[in-house]
């Protein structure tokens, strides 16, 4: 989720030019933490902004955390076993606006650390159709740590991100956290005219991500809001020869760039990064739909293609995604929000367009889904 200093290559590179020149490791370690977060303002000791409302999830980067690499395990997609009337998930009751005919719904009346497994696979669900779902008025927040991380477990193992603060000790929980005081935007913007930057979290895992929460902890007053893409919408748009042409085509995703930079301003790596091939058409195991699935931040090349060839190709699909407002929606964060989305058929970029200060803070879960696969073309 971007912007958010820790997720994406984009993010990384506009980490503290001011870091000092080939420091001890220690040292540049301890600058980085006081660079992302001013601990005096998290607490409420700064004039002008309150405390963090939670600061057992405030963001540290702990250099102990050190994992072998990720083995293959066997995904079950709860999706599949969903009643796609949706009664446990969807109740009479519940207050149910679709954002956009495509992508995009909010819901209300609907509490979802309460939801039966049954509700849980219809939950699965209903996210792979809508692409992504805001869940108003929600607890999650409050729940203990363990147990937010129990609910999440359920739709999969939990990734813990190679690089990204996470509150003390519980490294599954990846933190999107700008801090009170934090008005960096102008250094942001030196060298760039826009904060968008679209992705899909960690392609370049072997297994990447599936149905993912991300829950609001502190939010701007106005601002901060998140972009989603319907990578589905996107691929059914596309010409038949095109899209005959993009199956059975797979790109490379790398992490290796995310792991550099990250190293390059003092932060940790937990894990050696890895670059794996993915389709550049996946399928959805419970939809049987159809997706684009490249995105700028981690996709390198085409196999097989010469470098002008892939470029030629990859640029163009980039930007219709990007472009594509017509299967865009925008969230916007409210108190209590809780946001899911299914990773494999969409794309996201968080907006860097407040400059007062103020602090926003989410946590995400993030449970890993089956390895990326395609199904034939058909016209």
């Amino acid at each position: 989720m971007a912007p958010s200093a820790t997720t994406t290559v984009t993010e990384t590179e506009s980490a503290p030019k001011q870091l000092k020149n080939n420091p001890p490791l220690d040292s540049l370690y301890k600058e980085f933490q006081t660079y992302y977060f001013s601990k005096e303002a998290e607490e409420g000791k700064v004039d002008g902004f309150e405390a963090a409302r939670y600061p057992h999830y405030l963001p540290t980067w702990n250099k102990a955390q050190q994992y072998p690499p990720l083995e293959p395990f066997e995904h079950y997609e709860h999706g599949k076993d969903a009643d796609t009337s949706f009664p446990e998930l969807l109740p009479t009751t519940a207050q149910v606006t679709h954002l956009t005919p495509t992508i995009g719904t909010e819901v209300r009346g609907v509490q979802l650390s309460s939801l039966s497994d049954a509700g849980k696979d219809q939950l699965a669900r209903f996210v792979a159709e809508r692409k992504v779902v805001a869940f108003r008025n929600q607890d999650f927040k409050d729940l203990s740590i363990p147990d937010a991380l129990k609910f999440g477990g359920y739709f999969g193992r939990h990734h813990i991100h190679p690089t990204s603060g996470s509150p003390e000790g519980h490294p599954e929980i990846h933190l999107v956290h700008r801090g009170a005081g934090d008005n960096k935007s102008d250094q942001y913007f030196a060298d760039r005219v826009s904060s968008v930057a679209w992705h899909s979290d960690v392609s370049y895992e072997q297994q990447p991500p599936g149905t993912t929460f991300l829950y609001i902890l502190d939010t701007p007053e106005t601002g901060g809001d998140t972009l989603f893409a319907n990578a589905v919408e996107a691929y059914n748009r596309l010409s038949p020869l095109f899209k005959e042409r993009l199956h059975g085509l797979k790109a490379t995703h790398s992490g290796v760039e995310q792991v550099a930079v990250a190293h390059a301003r003092g932060s940790i790596n937990r894990r050696e990064p890895v670059t794996n091939e993915h389709p550049i058409v996946r399928t959805h195991p419970a939809t049987g739909e159809k997706a684009l699935y490249v995105n700028p931040q981690f996709t390198r090349r085409i196999v097989g293609m010469k470098k002008e060839e892939s470029d030629a190709i990859l640029k163009f699909l980039y930007d219709h995604i990007a472009f594509g407002a017509d299967f865009h929606t925008r969230v916007k964060w409210e108190e209590g929000t809780v946001v899911v989305w299914d990773n494999r058929v969409t794309q996201h970029s968080a907006l860097l367009d407040w400059q007062n200060g103020q602090r926003r803070h989410l946590a995400r879960i993030t449970p890993q889904a089956e390895r990326p696969f395609e199904t034939p073309f058909v016209n």
